[in-house]
This record gives C-alpha cells, structure tokens and sequence, in this order.
C-alpha cells in the first residue's frame, strides 16, 4: 500500500521540507532553551512552543507523592476474569476484536453445554 506515484511524490516533497525547516527548527529550539544571565529561560518564547511549570512546583508534586504511600502498582481493571476477560458486566475489554470474542464465547459455551446436540447429516 502507499506505492503509488502520487504518494511516493508527497513523500519526497515531506523529506525536502524537513531538510529546509530541520535549520530554522533547530535555530528556534536552540533560542528557545538559551539563558540569559540570571539562569532564567525566556519565558514568552518558551510558552509558545510547551507549557513552562516551575522547578520547585514539580518538586513539591515529587515528594507530595512520596509522602502519600502508593505502591507504586498501575490502576488496572481488578474486577475481570482472567480466564474469560469478562468484566461484572459481561463486556470483554475494548482493544479485543470481534473474532477473539468470539472464539472466548465459543470455548465458554462449550464447557458450559455438557451434552451438546449432534448435527443431522446422512448416516452412512
């Protein structure tokens, strides 16, 4: 996918504009992280290009944490089934496809079936 001549001509033109900007860019980046002499980075350009939080605001957040005694686990979904990734409502998790649901669905049934009917086909 993504061969035809229109593509191709779109990604060279991309490459060439990257070349002609990396300069500008760098020079911008560079301006922007610069200090002046009190050890202040320029705030207005800096705002421009990302959000500027104080050093000592992020530090206080570091050792608020600290204090508070996370053990430091991820916020995982704790009520689903690891066998049949079903949560208390019966729904599997959003990144599973139809056809894995499916085929989880099919395995459960199975055990839950016991005797299952045979099909009705020619007896030879």
């Amino acid at each position: 996918m993504a061969k035809s001549q229109r593509s191709k001509w779109k990604r060279k033109m991309r490459a060439e504009k990257r070349k002609k900007n990396a300069p500008k860019e760098l020079a911008r980046l560079k301006q922007a992280l610069s200090l002046d002499g009190k050890g202040e980075a320029i705030m207005s350009d800096m705002q421009e290009i990302a959000t500027v939080v104080p050093a000592d605001k992020i530090k206080k957040q570091d050792v608020d944490m600290e204090g508070e005694g996370d053990d430091g686990k991820m916020d995982m979904d704790s009520k689903r089934s690891k066998k049949t990734q079903l949560d208390e409502h019966g729904q599997y998790p959003q990144w599973m496809n139809q056809r894995q649901a499916k085929k989880l669905k099919g395995k459960r049934m199975g055990k839950k079936g016991g005797n299952a009917k045979k099909k009705k086909g020619i007896a030879w």
